[in-house]
């Protein structure tokens, strides 16, 4: 009897693939995607947004705290600080920013300043506002300038005080730079001339629009705060006009103009930085005429 063959295993035919053992699961390699790179803030070279200081940018005045931050270091008398506190209410009560004022105001700057070094007035402002005047800028105002600087645009501060000190804070609150009084210098120190204006009412617009000449700003693209009405010059230079704790005058006036009108205070800080808020030219005559006479005796010393 024949033995019967077991079958040949199959062959492939050409072409046809041939089943394998399927190979072992291996889990797949995940590369991380490097992290996004934040979005770039794009320049907005025509447009700009200019912010007063005193009591708009800072709950009262600049030199007020400048002039405290002085007599606690001697350089004149806490007396002549209370005549210079005084001053300022009567000043921003009476609204007594007039020609006379301005005037009187230059002449005790020139005579204040004359012989100061420049590099003293700086590092004494760096530190008197560290001291003094970084936990009184209004964080609702300080928000808003960097809204401003989000979206691309340059903020200047533009006040009455001497420039040094506008730059300080502007360099602190991580602002584009300031304008403000220019004193003459030479040789390192103030001369006693001031080089053009003070930087109160017009003046404040005639720097905008130089800046912006300078600078390729279209001031219908820009912005302007202010507290005072003597800075209407400078709110109607601008596209948008914006009153920031506004005294009663310029808040009458930014409901007739239909302006935004943005208020941080509480009645009881209101009332806190009655005495020593900003009056533009009023201030720098009070501070300055506070720190006369010890001035004089410190250069007989």
């Amino acid at each position: 009897m024949a033995r019967r063959r077991s079958p040949a295993p199959p062959t492939a035919a050409v072409g046809t693939a041939v089943p394998q053992t399927a190979p072992p699961l291996i889990p797949p390699v995940i590369v991380p995607m490097p992290p996004a790179e934040p979005a770039t803030t794009v320049a907005d070279r025509t447009g700009a947004a200019f912010f007063d200081v005193d009591n708009t940018m800072m709950q009262g005045a600049s030199l007020y705290y400048l002039a405290r931050g002085l007599a606690s270091r001697r350089y004149f008398t806490t007396l002549d600080l209370a005549k210079f506190a005084i001053s300022q209410a009567r000043f921003r009560l009476l609204a007594a920013e007039h020609a006379g004022d301005i005037a009187q105001a230059r002449q005790a700057a020139l005579a204040f300043i004359n012989g100061w070094k420049v590099d003293d007035v700086q590092r004494l402002s760096e530190e008197i506002f560290d001291e003094l005047m970084a936990d009184r800028i209004w964080s609702g105002t300080r928000a808003l300038a960097d809204q401003h600087l989000a979206s691309g645009q340059r903020v200047w501060l533009v006040t009455a005080a001497p420039v040094e000190l506008g730059r300080v804070i502007a360099a602190r609150l991580g602002l584009t730079g300031a304008l403000g009084t220019v004193a003459e210098i030479r040789d390192g120190a103030y001369t006693g001339r001031l080089v053009g204006e003070m930087m109160h009412g017009p003046a404040k617009a005639h720097a905008i629009d130089a800046l912006a000449a300078a600078e390729g700003l279209d001031l219908t693209r820009c912005t302007a705060y202010s507290d005072s009405i003597n800075d209407v010059p400078m709110l109607t230079s601008v596209g948008r006009a914006v009153a920031v704790n506004p005294d009663s005058a310029l808040r009458r006036m930014a409901r007739a103009q239909g302006w935004d009108i943005r208020d941080f205070r509480s009645a009881r800080k209101a009332a806190k930085v009655a005495v020593p808020v900003a009056l533009g030219a009023g201030v720098l005559a009070g501070a300055v005429a506070g720190g006369m006479a010890l001035s004089r005796r410190r250069k007989r010393t």
